[in-house]
């Protein structure tokens, strides 16, 4: 499995040190399934955008056709 490198403020890794310790989670896993999180709710998003674009221009492409 590949790895990344992060660097954080002191401030930054105090609170990633903090909410990882008050869910009883490491370090790592938090900060690795932030990461996913955020991916997967950026394509969420994008895909919902994409749905209404589709849904808001549906009789124009109808027309167009």
């Amino acid at each position: 499995m590949a790895g990344l490198n992060l660097r954080f403020t002191d401030e930054e890794l105090d609170a990633l040190r903090e909410r990882a310790a008050a869910e009883g989670r490491s370090m790592q896993a938090f900060a690795h399934d932030a990461v996913v999180a955020a991916i997967n709710e950026h394509s969420r998003l994008f895909n919902q955008a994409a749905e209404h674009v589709l849904k808001a221009s549906e009789e124009l492409n109808r027309r167009l056709a």
